[in-house]
């Protein structure tokens, strides 16, 4: 005789195990604000331990919100060339650092994102149609592009909304972002503690706030040290960019011995082209990149980079959209982030 099947965990189940009230569960699972954080912990490991699941058509009937949000990487492109962007945008680990952060805070919280790709006009009014639609709660937005019109018009459209890194134009809407000024900083700090006094820098696109900020930051704190002029090549944060600029700084200024570049991957694309022409890394040119993404480790010798701790940065993107969600007409709030510096072979 077969056993009857064992009946899925309930609200009682939760509320038995954290030694809690059902209502307090369900105010937790509802993502009710006036809830103890230490208690919410507890619930939610009392939630893991039964393996309850909410049923998210009650709860949306009650809390009128789709659990759900979508992560929107999104460009300034109307070309049509929506599958050559998403492969170069998901190739750089960046991005996959932002969903591993997204999906690590909002797992526990019965909230699931949806990923969307905006990089034309048809594909922004998708973006804008799913929101207004109710199919998900808000937004969260990485931008590609500083001519990137979407979070003006989440913002236009009263849409809950939260984007990754300050906007290249004024705009109100939160966002997280990083000292990227004091991380550079701290490149050029420890550039001049090895002794170099011949560095050049890699910048990112120039039209871009983070490489602005970056740029601005090693030029000030080189001048700082009595070096009034470094020289630039720009990258577009991608190996292959760092690959040319190293070309054009060595063309042009055969001696250096220091080399800051915006990013890992244009850092990863500049050690190539001194091992090609048989500069020694450090001991002839030390390399610092930016991030402490995967290539930084895959690098030979392994990248001396500024950390930006993405994966915290989104997960603060994340609880700043509930926050938005949970209290519509919350003004506009920018969380900024410390960069560190993280010391390996290349300098």
């Amino acid at each position: 005789m077969s056993r009857p099947p064992t009946a899925p965990p309930t609200l009682e189940d939760v509320a038995r195990v954290a030694g809690v009230s059902r209502a307090t569960v369900s105010r937790v699972i509802n993502g009710t604000r006036n809830v103890d954080r230490r208690i919410q912990e507890v619930v939610r490991a009392a939630i893991d331990q039964t393996g309850y699941a909410p049923n998210r058509a009650a709860r949306s009937l009650v809390t009128k919100r789709a659990g759900t949000i979508a992560l929107v990487v999104s460009g300034a492109g109307d070309q049509g060339e929506e599958d050559a962007f998403a492969t170069r945008v998901f190739s750089d680990p960046f991005f996959g650092r932002v969903a591993s952060g997204v999906l690590g805070f909002l797992r526990t919280r019965g909230v699931h994102p949806v990923l969307m790709v905006a990089d034309t006009e048809a594909a922004r009014e998708d973006v804008l149609s799913f929101l207004r639609q109710g199919s998900a709660d808000g937004a969260l937005l990485v931008s590609t592009h500083a001519e990137d019109p979407l979070p003006a018009r989440l913002v236009q459209a009263e849409l809950p909304a939260v984007l990754f890194a300050r906007p290249a134009r004024p705009v109100p809407i939160s966002y997280v972002d990083l000292d990227h000024q004091a991380g550079a900083k701290l490149a050029a700090d420890h550039l001049v503690r090895r002794g170099c006094t011949q560095v050049a820098t890699i910048s990112g696109p120039l039209d871009v706030p983070a490489s602005q900020d970056r740029l601005t930051g090693f030029r000030d704190a080189m001048a700082r040290h009595g070096f009034p002029y470094v020289p630039i090549a720009e990258g577009g944060f991608t190996s292959g960019s760092g690959e040319a600029a190293m070309e054009r700084l060595l063309a042009e200024h055969p001696t250096l011995d220091g080399v800051f570049a915006a990013n890992d991957l244009m850092a990863q694309g500049a050690l190539l082209v001194l091992q090609k022409h048989g500069r020694r890394v450090p001991d002839e040119v030390a390399v610092v990149g930016f991030d402490d993404s995967s290539p930084a480790l895959s690098c030979r010798p392994r990248l001396t980079t500024v950390r930006q701790p993405v994966e915290d940065m989104a997960a603060g993107m994340s609880r700043l959209l509930l926050d938005h969600v949970e209290e519509p007409g919350l003004r506009p709030k920018s969380v900024i982030f410390e960069p560190s510096l993280v010391v390996r072979e290349s300098a």
